[in-house]
């Protein structure tokens, strides 16, 4: 585990390095969260309690939204391009011959770029935002734990989302048409466009139910102390639940990948 922990320090101070990119990135999600909440007050203004938020929640969404957008990497980037092109080159031979296990290695550095993101990608837009608007903060030690506990899980489910899509690479020529796809199923499905509340009837129960929502919109809910007692138990089970099997699935694809290379390579 030590050497795990050293790759998601590694990870961190990677993404640390980028500090630019890093500065136009808050500015991008600053700029974005101010389109999206005077859009939601609009919105909100001709129907209250829209989804079952007020106007303050809604607009606490929005800057939520924003900080959990690089976070989480619900537009992609990470690690998946990275491992992608070492399956392409022939290189992610070496790392199955390695004495480490594969999905844990890429899982440690994930990690470590998402506490990056979510301290310097996430604070400021968010910061930023409650001194513009009148969001909804929780007063609650255990609200704000819970909801660094929900974000970990969204950040574990989001990684292993984004390991399926790397490992299609052994069998597509070009990976980039599965990243476009998840890409903007993450978009539509963890709720960054709109809160999978509003999404009406079977739509809705489908996409509240598939793993995105676990991204952006239980960790809102969570934040926002819609998901208390029970409800917040589910809400733990439903983003672990989807983790492991996940996680799960990558690992089974990845023993099926590696088998593939130790063939060809003999």
């Amino acid at each position: 585990m030590r050497l795990y922990a050293v790759v998601a320090a590694g990870g961190f101070r990677r993404y640390a390095t980028y500090r630019i990119a890093t500065a136009a990135g808050v500015f991008t999600n600053t700029v974005f969260g101010f389109i999206l909440a005077y859009t939601y007050m609009a919105l909100w203004d001709e129907r209250p309690q829209l989804g079952g938020y007020d106007m303050s929640e809604a607009l606490t969404y929005v800057w939520l939204g924003q900080a959990l957008l690089a976070t989480c990497a619900m537009m992609g980037g990470g690690f998946e391009d990275e491992l992608m092109e070492r399956i392409r080159t022939g290189d992610v031979a070496i790392d199955l011959y390695r004495p480490i296990d594969l999905q844990m290695w890429w899982l440690a550095g994930d990690l470590g770029r998402a506490a990056y993101q979510l301290m310097a990608r996430g604070i400021a837009p968010m910061v930023l935002g409650a001194l513009a608007f009148p969001l909804a903060l929780p007063t609650s030690p255990g609200i704000w734990l819970a909801y660094l506990v929900s974000v970990t899980l969204g950040v574990v489910v989001s990684f292993a989302l984004r390991y399926l899509v790397a490992l299609s690479a052994f069998w597509l020529m070009d990976g980039a048409g599965a990243s476009q796809i998840a890409f903007l199923a993450g978009l539509f499905f963890s709720g960054m466009l709109l809160p999978l509340t509003l999404f009406p009837g079977l739509l809705g129960e489908v996409a509240r139910a598939l793993p995105w929502s676990a991204l952006l919109q239980v960790p809102a809910d969570v934040f926002l102390g819609k998901r208390t007692g029970w409800g917040l138990v589910e809400a733990f089970a439903f983003q672990g639940g989807w983790a492991l099997a996940l996680l799960l699935a990558g690992r089974l694809v990845q023993s099926v990948a590696t088998r593939r290379v130790v063939v060809q390579g003999g």
